[in-house]
């Protein structure tokens, strides 16, 4: 099975403000506009090519009402630099949030302009490497119990096998896809604000990979499609959404 991680999809009210926001705060570049969605990606590359996941900005009419289990973490190289990052987000728009977080945490939480949280991270050797992005976490209610779906869902390496933390880096050595243990978060059913897609390589059968996804957990969820969409929506064991969408080159 191959596959590529697509993008990093967030249901917004609107994806075209919201888009814009996160390009200005990342330096990252608008990729794709059209029906409703609007997409960045970290660089163009001179042949038109450029690197995956993309952050993709989908139009929903309530996306506050979903559950918010992914968020983005922001990379800095310097405590200064970390400060410098946080004043310039806030001048932004962006806010201060508690997501219950120690009052001593390294890290910094806040929300961009449409309530979606993201952490500015201390400077770390192990993300140094990387741009203004140092990766994504997902939550999770046991993060070794995902390990071996997201791992095949991805078709990267796991790099930290930890029981309460679980790493996952692409062959290139790019924005890693953290887990990480949360027993008290809370359980819930709403369609998640942001979920993650993923497509087969073009010469992959879009049902084999469903299926072998659900042979290691996965299970169809409704999210309100109309069941003419070119894309399958799965979820993991603990409810954690992801798109099998069609195969690509």
């Amino acid at each position: 099975m191959s596959m590529r991680l697509e993008s990093l999809t967030v249901d917004a009210r609107d994806p075209e403000a919201l888009a814009t926001w996160w390009s200005e705060a990342l330096g990252w570049i608008i990729c794709y506009e059209g029906d409703g969605e609007v997409n960045l990606c970290e660089r163009l590359d001179p042949d038109g090519t450029h690197p995956y996941p993309e952050l993709s900005f989908v139009a929903v009419e309530h996306p506050h009402e979903g559950q918010e289990r992914i968020h983005l973490d922001l990379n800095s190289f310097s405590v200064s630099d970390q400060q410098a990052t946080v004043a310039r987000l806030t001048e932004m728009g962006a806010t201060p949030a508690d997501v219950g977080q120690a009052d001593d945490a390294p890290f910094v939480v806040l929300a961009d302009p449409e309530g979606n949280h993201f952490c500015v991270l201390d400077p770390r050797p192990e993300y140094a490497h990387l741009g203004s992005v140092a990766g994504f976490t997902l939550a999770a209610h046991d993060a070794g119990a995902l390990k071996d779906l997201w791992a095949a869902a991805t078709q990267w390496t796991v790099t930290r096998d930890d029981p309460d933390y679980v790493v996952l880096t692409p062959p290139d050595g790019g924005l890693p896809f953290e887990i990480i243990t949360r027993p008290t978060m809370g359980a819930s059913d709403a369609k998640d604000r942001i979920h993650l897609d993923l497509a087969p390589a073009a010469d992959q059968d879009q049902a084999e990979v469903v299926a072998r996804l659900e042979a290691l957990g996965a299970r169809p969820v409704d999210v309100g499609q109309q069941g003419d969409e070119s894309w399958v929506v799965l979820a993991d064991p603990e409810g954690n959404e992801l798109c099998v969408l069609s195969p690509r080159d």
